[in-house]
């Protein structure tokens, strides 16, 4: 386990967990208010001919099960995405207004290391739209309203006391190919690590194009972000010296870029599902979104070596002797 030790600060577990409420209270604030939210309940699973699963890269396991009543098969949400938006329509909200919710999911296919855990939890995010505003700069502005959200957060906790890190508030934007022209010659995660410990604070855009070098840079689903008008927001984590990824957002689909990006993926037959016919009928509001990893921003700005310092999660005897080994105490 690799980190620097010079920039760990210690703390007992009790002193985290009274960090990561604060953390979570305030960031959660600012989120609403500098977006504009409120905040509602969402579904923990969702049914599968409803259309509003997530699937993410297209190759992670669902978690599944029956309902003893009517034997109906259920799946956990792996994020909210598309639910999101179907409940702004329902519940009627007028442009530039919007939601959050808590989201918890189980991605079971995920790997555990430092940064990564089967347990997700995001706050997930989503608002309407003008037509007008499906473009890059709208898309930064929003990317700096969250960025200046979490800086707050981090200010917040100094003053409670907490000896604080250094984050950047200002965004170095840079489209997914600019990135792979900047370095031809790294993959996608040296290249991330490069451009954010030079610049601290980025926003990767147009995630899901294949580049000129016959990839993408990363997997997005086809059906929720326009995967021109999207992106990753990276922070530098100093003691584990890493890029990372605390938000993945974008503006959504709209009819043309879903039928467009389902037939690239060879996915069209997900046309037959509600949640896609309301898209092609106009039915559904034009929107943005995403989500922010809840302990991963605890993670980052209470510089912490392991997500499981933070989180109560699975761990495997691996992780947990390495843990000892180096006396990093897990939730």
């Amino acid at each position: 386990m690799k980190y620097i030790k010079e920039k760990y600060i210690k703390l007992d577990i009790l002193e985290k967990q009274k960090y990561i409420k604060l953390i979570k209270d305030k960031f959660e604030k600012l989120l609403s208010k500098k977006l504009d939210l409120t905040r509602v309940s969402a579904p923990l699973f969702v049914t599968k001919e409803s259309g509003l699963q997530d699937d993410l890269s297209g190759i992670e396991r669902k978690v599944t099960f029956d309902i003893l009543k009517d034997g109906k098969e259920l799946e956990v949400v792996q994020s909210l995405a598309k639910w999101k938006r179907f409940a702004l329509k329902k519940y009627q909200f007028p442009i530039y207004k919007g939601i959050y919710t808590d989201m918890i999911a189980i991605r079971r296919d995920d790997k555990m290391d430092e940064i990564h855990s089967i347990y997700v939890d995001q706050w997930d995010w989503e608002k309407i739209i003008k037509k007008s505003d499906r473009n890059l700069d709208f898309l930064k502005k929003t990317v700096q309203k969250i960025v200046m959200a979490i800086i707050e957060t981090e200010k917040y906790i100094k003053i409670k006391g907490f000896p604080g890190i250094d984050l950047s508030s200002k965004v170095f934007f840079i489209t997914s190919q600019s990135l792979l022209d900047m370095y031809p010659d790294k993959t996608e995660k040296e290249r991330e690590y490069l451009i954010t410990k030079k610049y601290k604070t980025v926003f990767i855009m147009k995630i899901g194009p294949i580049l000129s070098n016959g990839k993408p840079h990363d997997s997005r689903a086809p059906d929720y972000d326009d995967w021109n008008l999207n992106g990753d927001l990276l922070f530098y984590h100093e003691v584990l010296d890493i890029a990372l990824e605390i938000s993945s957002m974008g503006i959504r689909v709209d009819k043309t870029s879903l039928i467009k990006q389902l037939e690239i993926s060879d996915k069209k037959e997900r046309l037959k599902y509600d949640y896609h016919k309301m898209i092609l009928q106009d039915q559904l509001p034009l929107t943005i979104g995403g989500g922010i990893g809840q302990s991963r921003l605890c993670q980052l700005l209470l510089g912490r070596i392991h997500i499981g310092e933070v989180q109560a999660s699975y761990w495997d005897k691996d992780t947990l002797l390495k843990c000892k080994k180096e006396k990093i105490e897990l939730l």
